[in-house]
């Protein structure tokens, strides 16, 4: 490994398994715990990076199954790798593919627990399913047809890698299967040995191209909603060369059973590698991943939620407020009193209100930089809380829910 990635564990609550670190990469260091913020397309939706540093944003995270469809990995490295072609020039982690050849042939895992899935072969439509665009999933890798044109793709472990080191991005991920969350435990075991023989071949994909040392692979921990092969799962990642930890896979149906899987997760895997919580970023979420001892997380809500109006707010119900309400029409304030970014020094809620009715690209934008913002803010509040010791007091400011059910007692 090069000497330029490091993982440094700063200090540990005393009253969870929270911790505050810091991760090094060639290009910039992460402070931890952070936010990963998903340029999928290798553009974050709305911002551009200048914004993104602006918001005190750490690290951005791009995605290789969108990237190999378009505009394709050789593309990249002549434009000289994501962080020339983006301008970003920061801490940047690339996933491997293997959630969305899942999402895009089975659907979401949201779409699953609303029962929008879609029978492979069938295309959308009657039932208000998705069309499925994974052929087949074998030893060898996995076969699906390009959303964009149709075209028969495969990826395997070892192309997933070499896709990777072609995007440049610091961080990579060994391929893995995301398996449903309607399946058995035999299908998940039988899954996560795959991907477990998926990862061997990743390493060893890795271990020859990386001869620079300019990347760093984290591993996957699977085993679905079983105990059992989340604990076998996690010994697997602790006892290979990987440089971190991504916890993935199907985390449950609800809010309480994802925290009870991330919790059979942590104590078996390795204790002094970074541990990414892979596509969840909930406040609520980020709080209780926290005090587990997760590291980083990475999530599209912030801008995403920010394209339908709505804006984070501290202490908010359910985290958030929407904006297109008419609540907010001739409402002068900003859209957190406790916020300083660029949107709620220059514009009022009832001023974005007015951009979001009238489709002004603007709207969305300027909820988009306060989010941003409020998540970055939100990390910096977390790791103050663990370095005094004052966690859960820093919960029950963010959370509602939180301080309304103290009070209520």
């Amino acid at each position: 490994m090069s000497t330029e990635f490091s993982f440094d564990i700063l200090q540990r609550a005393g009253d969870s398994r929270a911790r505050r670190g810091r991760l090094r990469t060639p290009h910039g260091v992460v402070e931890t715990p952070a936010f990963i913020f998903c340029a999928t397309k290798a553009a974050i939706k709305g911002l551009t990076m200048g914004q993104m540093r602006e918001a005190q944003a750490e690290i951005v995270l791009s995605n290789t199954y969108h990237l190999m469809i378009q505009p394709g990995a050789d593309v990249v490295e002549a434009l000289g790798g994501l962080q020339a072609m983006t301008g970003w020039n920061g801490p940047m982690l690339t996933d491997s593919g293997g959630f969305q050849i899942f999402s895009m042939g089975h659907g979401s895992i949201a779409d699953e627990i609303k029962g929008r899935r879609t029978p492979p072969g069938q295309s959308k439509g009657g039932n208000g399913g998705r069309a499925t665009t994974l052929l087949k999933i074998e030893e060898s890798g996995a076969t699906f047809r390009s959303y964009l044109d149709g075209r028969k793709l495969t990826l395997t472990p070892e192309e997933s890698v070499r896709i990777q080191k072609k995007l440049g991005a610091d961080l990579v991920v060994q391929l893995d299967e995301c398996t449903p969350f309607h399946v058995d435990r035999d299908y998940t075991r039988k899954s996560m040995l795959l991907s477990q023989r998926w990862g061997d071949r990743s390493l060893a994909e890795f271990a020859r191209l990386n001869g620079d040392g300019r990347q760093a692979m984290y591993g996957i921990v699977q085993g679905g909603t079983f105990e059992d092969l989340r604990r076998d799962s996690a010994a697997w990642t602790r006892d290979r060369d990987f440089f971190g930890t991504a916890i993935g896979g199907t985390l449950g149906g609800n809010k309480a059973q994802m925290e009870e899987v991330v919790a059979w997760t942590m104590p078996h895997i390795h204790p002094d590698r970074p541990v990414h919580l892979l596509g969840i970023g909930g406040i609520r979420d980020i709080f209780m991943g926290v005090a587990l001892g997760i590291d980083t997380f990475d999530c599209v809500s912030p801008t995403r939620i920010a394209r339908h109006g709505w804006g984070l707010v501290e202490g908010a119900p359910g985290e958030r407020i929407n904006l297109r309400n008419a609540g907010f029409k001739a409402d002068p304030g900003p859209l957190d009193p406790r916020c300083d970014c660029y949107a709620c020094r220059t514009a009022s809620r009832g001023y974005v209100h007015h951009l979001l009715k009238a489709g002004e690209m603007l709207g969305a934008q300027l909820v988009s930089i306060h989010n941003v913002a409020t998540m970055t803010r939100l990390l910096r509040e977390v790791r103050a809380a663990i370095e005094t010791g004052t966690l859960g007091e820093a919960r029950r400011r963010w959370v509602a829910d939180e301080r309304a059910s103290e009070e209520a007692a």
